[in-house]
């Protein structure tokens, strides 16, 4: 594929924006060497937003070892707000500066993703959550988007591949072409029955040919007891008030003996979506919402030179430590070096949320796997609301 860049392209520097690149030449011709620390930092989230999921760390890291650079950072998955770092590179501008971009679409798009999950994960309480959006980006990056969209909160990811690397058997249910070829939703739904492996799920797709409520009735009673869930993903032209389809669907269902069969929405689903069917929702396939969510507005800002501090208008100054009290996940920053807080308010005792990860281009903690940051996401949600 001519316009994909290869790993060798972005370790070269050639994702780069070419201001960097003529920073580089110039500070090379005049024999400037100066050691900087630059921080990464959100200023203000998208759409009034006040709290977002760092991730895109484990790639950042990759892009920079082997050079002779320092690495402080929150860790993956931690929960932040406006204007805290959370990441702090030390080292020669030169040995670094060529990344900046490369770096920070690794930071935005990941959190973005993460982020969104994340929102849909509180919405939706312990409702199952499936990511359904590769289809709405390119291929290529439909590994990044389900890992961040896993780590963030979703039980399942659709995507073969995304769910190999992730360790998960795949989440999907079947496609309105099964039901269009074979004809009849319990034709398809029987098909799959017979065919597929019996620790999959059955789910059958209830809104091809007929009224939801019919095809659902005609799903449960052909599977019975085998039939696990019902699949809504009701064309938008057509839904109409679609809290109330699925109370009707939910009612026949369970007037008939068939309360086991659960039901499960996709289409156009985000976390308000998901706030409004709540009621009636067993399970969600989010798709567009995170595959294609908001980026975090990540920024990397020099904020000292040579250990002065210094930045440009706007920005404070000198090098930061952000402070959590691991209680109530109430933050505090504070110029670096000075003591931590005392303690919080709910008594507990603050924590330093910048961690050293890389010494001199040399990892110096292991990255967790992506479950390990899925739990810790998950933990922290507790602390905040949408």
């Amino acid at each position: 594929m001519k316009f994909i860049a290869t790993e060798q392209d972005i370790k070269a520097g050639r994702t780069t924006d070419v201001y960097f690149e003529r920073t580089r030449k110039i500070l090379q011709a005049e024999n400037v060497h100066k050691r900087v620390t630059a921080e990464f930092v959100v200023k203000a989230f998208p759409e009034g937003r006040t709290w977002g999921v760092f991730t895109g760390l484990e790639d950042a890291l990759e892009l920079l070892q082997g050079l002779p650079v320092d690495v402080w950072a929150m860790d993956e998955g931690t929960i932040f707000h406006p204007n805290e770092p959370t990441m702090v590179i030390e080292g020669d501008y030169l040995d670094f500066g060529v990344y900046e971009t490369a770096v920070l679409g690794f930071l935005c798009q990941a959190s973005g993703v993460a982020t969104k999950a994340a929102r849909c994960r509180v919405a939706a309480g312990d409702r199952l959550i499936a990511s359904f959006g590769a289809r709405r980006m390119h291929p290529a990056l439909a590994p990044v988007i389900d890992r961040n969209a896993y780590v963030g909160g979703v039980d399942g990811v659709a995507v073969v591949q995304s769910a190999e690397l992730l360790g998960l058997p795949p989440t999907g249910t079947i496609p309105h072409a099964l039901v269009l070829i074979l004809g009849d939703v319990v034709e398809a739904t029987k098909a799959f029955h017979r065919v597929i492996e019996p620790d999959v799920a059955r789910v059958a797709l209830v809104d091809t040919f007929g009224d939801e409520k019919f095809e659902a009735l005609r799903a449960a009673e052909a599977l019975g007891e085998a039939l696990f869930a019902v699949r809504l993903d009701t064309p938008g032209s057509r839904r109409g008030d679609f809290l109330q389809i699925l109370k009707e669907v939910r009612w026949e269902l369970d007037l008939r003996g068939h309360k086991h069969v659960k039901l499960f929405v996709s289409g156009g689903i985000d976390e308000n979506k998901i706030l409004q069917l709540n009621e009636v929702v067993d399970a969600y396939g989010v798709g567009t919402s995170i595959s294609n969510a908001p980026v975090l507005d990540f920024a990397m800002d020099i904020v000292a030179i040579e250990g002065e501090p210094i930045a440009k208008r706007g920005k404070p100054s000198g090098r930061k430590e952000v402070w959590r009290c691991p209680e109530c996940g109430n933050t505090v920053v504070l110029p670096y070096g000075e003591p931590a807080p005392d303690r919080c308010s709910c008594g507990g005792t603050f924590e330093a949320l910048l961690k050293p990860v890389m010494k001199n281009g040399e990892l110096v903690r292991e990255m967790p796997e992506p479950k390990a940051i899925r739990e810790w996401v998950l933990k922290q949600l507790k602390w905040v609301s949408l």
